[in-house]
């Protein structure tokens, strides 16, 4: 059997704000002097129970008011990788929110120089690499995420792509046309939430309407025979965060989850751990969590960790020594 902490494999779905541990928490909370709502650790970590995608929306903005300073989001960052390379991640591409940030007051550079130093730092330390991602928020207006790729610019050489996330009820892909069709033209890659609360249509639309590269999440697409042909012609990349989507109440199980039958109809799927602070598990634990569920094989599991390295934004050359290093590990 494979040693799943072992496998290589690309994250290519985690939002590094839902890194954010408890006890990380309550030291930067003491380190800014932010009042925290929560006596102590434990009483945070009971705090953790959803009844859908907004009831977590609530507590992550609530707790991202102790990033403050640069330091915060390099400790955030460093913190995340040191534990996603012990189980196995060598390539990690990870969002950020900054219009959760900017709305505080704290500007878009202290976010990226904070978060770009840790990044520097582990490829140095620990020879993982990575890319970061833009994040709109989908339930504010089209104009505050054109506002935020402006004041994201003068930092494009350490943003690779652009992304949809936030409450998807309501939000149709097709809100945000105007400033994906600007951010492809400067050269930023494209992806976004689709079909995890929301319908098989706002898959539809992130691929016709915003041309994204690939969909994060996209369980939904099984009630729509057409669209599950399309992503497995067109090998779309879905980057499916199982233990998420069974704290959110999307499936309600993990026994239940499409995972396997996404894998089996060809999909380009990948597992990946979402907001892990608060999901129960990084991506190794995704891994076992879906393996044990799902009776995943090894040829699926290997499967799964190169369709991660393919469905990155790596160049050819690096994907090549990935995939090589992958061979070589099973």
């Amino acid at each position: 059997m494979i040693d799943v902490a072992a496998l290589p494999k690309a994250e290519l779905h985690l939002h590094i704000e839902g890194t954010l541990e408890p006890d990380l928490m309550f030291e930067l909370a003491r380190r800014n002097g932010i009042p925290l709502p929560y006596a102590d650790v434990e009483a945070v970590k009971r705090a953790y129970v959803f009844s859908d995608l907004q009831s977590f929306l609530d507590i992550y903005y609530q707790s991202c008011a102790v990033l403050v300073k640069e330091a915060d989001f390099h400790d955030l960052t460093i913190a995340y990788l040191r534990r996603a390379h012990s189980q196995g991640v060598r390539h990690a591409e990870m969002f950020f929110d900054p219009q959760t940030h900017t709305a505080r007051g704290i500007s878009i550079g202290t976010v990226v120089e904070g978060i770009q130093r840790a990044l520097g730092a582990a490829e140095r330390e620990l020879g993982i690499t990575s890319r970061l991602i833009m994040c709109f928020l989908r339930h504010l207006p089209e104009d505050e995420a054109v506002t935020t790729l402006e004041h994201a610019l003068p930092y494009r050489e350490f943003i690779t792509g652009v992304g949809l996330d936030s409450s998807e009820i309501g939000n149709p892909p097709e809100k945000f046309t105007h400033v994906y069709d600007w951010a492809r033209a400067e050269g930023f890659r494209t992806v976004a939430h689709a079909g995890e609360e929301g319908p098989p249509e706002y898959m539809w639309q992130a691929l016709d309407v915003l041309k994204v590269e690939r969909i994060d999440h996209g369980v939904r697409c099984v009630e729509d025979a057409g669209l599950v042909d399309r992503l497995a012609e067109e090998r779309v990349p879905l980057t499916v965060c199982p233990l998420s989507n069974v704290r959110l109440r999307v499936v309600d199980t993990l026994a239940d989850h499409p995972l396997r039958r996404l894998l089996e109809r060809g999909l380009c799927v990948t597992v990946n751990s979402d907001d892990p602070a608060y999901f129960g598990g990084y991506i190794g634990d995704n891994f076992s969590a879906s393996q044990s569920a799902l009776h995943l094989s090894d040829d699926d599991l290997v499967q799964l960790a190169r369709n991660s390295f393919e469905a990155s934004f790596l160049d050819d050359a690096a994907k090549a020594k990935h995939l090589a290093d992958l061979d070589r590990a099973v």
